[in-house]
C-alpha cells in the first residue's frame, strides 16, 4: 500500500510542472504570434489571454488533488482498521499509528496544495 501512494505521489508531483508548463507555452506561443496579426482566424479561435489555459489547469489540479484527499481518507480508514485488529502486537500498532499519521500528513499537504493553487490562480486571472 505504501509503494502505492509513494507511486501516486511522485507521478503528480512530476504531472504538475509538466501540464502547468505546456499550458502556459501554448498560451505563450499563440499571444506572440496573435500579437503581430490579431484579425487572422487561429487568433479569433484562441484566447491568447490564457483563460482557457488557465481554467483547464485549475480543473486538472483540483481534480487530482481531490483524487489525492480520497486516497489519504482511504489511507486513514485503512489505518485505523490496522490498529483496531493489532490485538495488541507491537509492531501492528506501529504500523497502524504510521498509516494513519502519514495519511493525516498527506491530506494535510493536499489541502494546503489546493489552498495555495486557487489563491495563486485567483491572482493570476
Amino acid at each position: 500500500m505504501r509503494k502505492i501512494l509513494i507511486g501516486l505521489a511522485l507521478v503528480i508531483g512530476l504531472a504538475f510542472p509538466l501540464v502547468s508548463a505546456v499550458g502556459a507555452q501554448a498560451t505563450s506561443v499563440f499571444g506572440d504570434a496573435c500579437s503581430s496579426n490579431p484579425n487572422s482566424p487561429v487568433c479569433k479561435q484562441v484566447d491568447t489571454t490564457g483563460g482557457k489555459a488557465n481554467k483547464f489547469i485549475l480543473d486538472l489540479i483540483n481534480t487530482l488533488l481531490f483524487l489525492l484527499g480520497t486516497i489519504a481518507i482511504i489511507a486513514i480508514i485503512v489505518g485505523g482498521i490496522r490498529y483496531t485488529t493489532s490485538d495488541g502486537d507491537s509492531s501492528k500498532v506501529k504500523q497502524g499509528k504510521d498509516t494513519v499519521l502519514y495519511a493525516v500528513i498527506g491530506l494535510i499537504v493536499a489541502l494546503l496544495a489546493y489552498t495555495i493553487v486557487n489563491f495563486v490562480i485567483a491572482r493570476f486571472k
